[in-house]
């Protein structure tokens, strides 16, 4: 399915309203309630739900489409304890940004790939209720690959094309841009194997808010609707403890696992060990040999019972990974949200993460990118690239921090890394100092110079390893990149020009250590230029938040920043 097709559907402006609605509903209850049981629509709900609806579209019509809207869950009161809000419980992981390299000193460069893209959401939940994030909540890599982007399709029987394009730096003029892309075969839904999916919903107390539980039910329902009669799924849950609520049940039976998954009711302590053990049990007992076999854990991550400590969790994910069943985390929440244990969760689990702060986003990861979420490409992908001193004097890699590998892991098919789902589109952005170029290490007084590499005209030569999927040893793909003159950044293709204001936005929400006085009104000029057709207002949308954030960045006054 195209990322793209779902966009212009119906459905999707009638379950956007709906969430509003009921968003606007919730936040008028009168009180808090002692337990919240989350049940179908009741009539007034239902009532003002089809208003609108029935307004604009015939009654068949609205009659088929209520036959969905009823199993919204009802709105539920924020009763979280005086004070709660005011003292952040939030963990990110930190990373000090890739440091410069002499080509002259370190040559190669080595990482792995990475499709996440929750860091972008998650950023946007902090600008949109005027705070900005905190620093390092901010990964670059995940928003620059946010995007979608027209890179080339792969070509004989590679899974994967790759392309690249050199500009020169719209913050430093001193620099080039290096991009290396990578495009992905896309898969509609119909073209998926069988797939074995259990949801494994955190139903604790911490999830007992608008944010939580109620986000999680809209969002697993549009997952029902793109089910197909081969596919299976299990729901289990964790609290104080983990229970199966509903044993593998076929897509056909969409009413049966809507109806599962509308009568959670959260409560309790979190037990967040438990119940990915049993998740991982229930997807081995119902394991579907040669199809997409996966856990959907939706959570805050906020785990306090059982095994809780990072290292352990993350050392469960990757010891079930190699029973051929895959971890996707889904982020809910605010305040105490554990961004860290998701992001790191996911990637050990060989799965993928994104953060839900809305039914939009919700659609565009688990309905118009069901292909790329659930069905996976090539595994393992690692990227190398050996600069040419004869060319490049030094270097450094934007984002990435949490995806450096050592040179020898390269080779090394034991040692995982990245997959790449059906669709997916990948961008790694390298600063470049070009020789004889003013870079930003002095330079050595006791070093020999480094002598002319013998390939004149190439600038640096890029190698991707991958695994296809099934198979344990790995494929070697290998190409130079010339040394074509760089473009001024005004003549790059648009995808360039785009990924670039994003990775100047980036920078500048961390620190702008890099990106000096070019500010966040010449990223929002910049991304404004490279905005194009944006028919479904992703681009327009991003720039609209860089607007916020310049606006939290006024002269004359102190910055709100969220704490972690």
């Amino acid at each position: 399915m195209s990322i793209y097709s779902s966009l212009l559907a119906r459905p999707f402006a009638v379950g956007f309203s709906a969430s509003t609605l009921l968003l606007l509903a919730a936040c008028s209850a009168s009180g808090p309630e002692p337990e919240v049981q989350a049940s179908p629509a009741s009539p007034l709900v239902r009532e003002r739900l089809a208003a609108p609806v029935a307004a604009e579209m015939p009654a068949a019509d609205s009659q088929k489409r209520m036959s969905t809207l009823v199993y919204a869950p009802s709105p539920i009161a924020d009763v979280l304890p005086p004070g709660y809000r005011d003292e952040s419980r939030e963990q990110y992981q930190a990373y000090a940004d890739n440091p410069v390299f002499a080509v002259a000193e370190t040559p190669v460069s080595t990482f792995s790939i990475d499709v996440d893209t929750g860091s972008y959401a998650n950023v946007r939940r902090f600008l949109n209720g005027g705070q900005l994030p905190p620093k390092d909540a901010v990964r670059l890599e995940e928003l620059v690959n946010y995007f979608p982007y027209a890179y080339p399709l792969p070509q004989a029987d590679a899974p994967f094309g790759v392309s690249t394009e050199l500009a020169v730096t719209p913050w430093n003029p001193q620099t080039r841009l290096l991009r290396i892309a990578i495009k992905a075969s896309d898969r509609s839904v119909d073209e998926l194997p069988p797939a074995n999916l259990v949801f494994l919903v955190d139903v604790s107390g911490s999830m007992h808010r608008r944010e939580g539980l109620p986000m999680v039910q809209g969002t697993l329902k549009l997952l029902v609707e793109q089910l197909r009669p081969q596919d299976r799924v299990s729901l289990v849950t964790y609290a104080g403890d983990s229970q199966v609520v509903l044993d593998s049940t076929p897509g056909s039976d969409k009413a049966k696992i809507r109806a599962a998954i509308d009568q959670l009711s959260a409560g309790g302590s979190t037990a967040g060990e438990s119940g990915i053990q049993l998740a991982y049990q229930q997807a081995g007992k119902h394991l579907i040999d040669g199809g997409i076999n996966r856990i959907l854990l939706a959570t805050d991550g906020d785990f306090n019972v059982g095994i809780s400590d990072f290292d352990s969790l993350k050392q469960l994910a990757a010891d079930k990974r190699k029973t051929g069943v895959s971890l996707t985390t889904l982020g809910f929440g605010v305040d105490n949200y554990n961004e860290r244990l998701m992001e790191q969760l996911a990637d050990a689990g060989n799965g993928n993460y994104a953060y839900i702060d809305n039914l939009r986003e919700a659609r565009k990861v688990l309905v118009d990118q069901l292909g790329s979420t659930l069905s996976t490409v090539a595994s393992d992908v690692k990227l190398q690239l050996e600069f040419n001193p004869s060319e490049v004097s030094e270097y450094r890699l934007l984002g990435y921090e949490n995806r450096a590998l050592k040179r020898e892991d390269f080779s090394n098919d034991k040692v995982d890394a990245g997959d790449i789902g059906a669709g997916h589109t990948v961008t790694a952005l390298y600063e470049i100092v070009p020789v004889g170029g003013k870079g930003w290490l002095e330079p050595l007084r006791y070093q020999a110079n480094a002598q002319p590499a013998s390939k004149s005209g190439e600038l640096a030569w890029l190698r991707i390893r991958y695994k296809a999927p099934g198979e344990a040893a790995s494929r070697l793909l290998e190409r130079p990149i010339a040394r074509a003159e760089a473009k001024p950044m005004n003549a790059a293709s648009e995808d360039l020009r785009f990924a670039a204001a994003v990775a100047a936005f980036a920078q500048q929400l961390k620190d702008g250590r890099y990106t000096g006085e070019f500010d966040l009104a010449q990223s929002i000029a910049l991304a404004r230029s490279a905005k194009g057709e944006d028919r479904f207002g992703l681009r327009g949308e991003f720039i609209q938040l860089a607007e916020i954030a310049q606006s939290l960045h006024t002269s004359g006054s102190t910055p709100v920043r969220a704490q972690q």
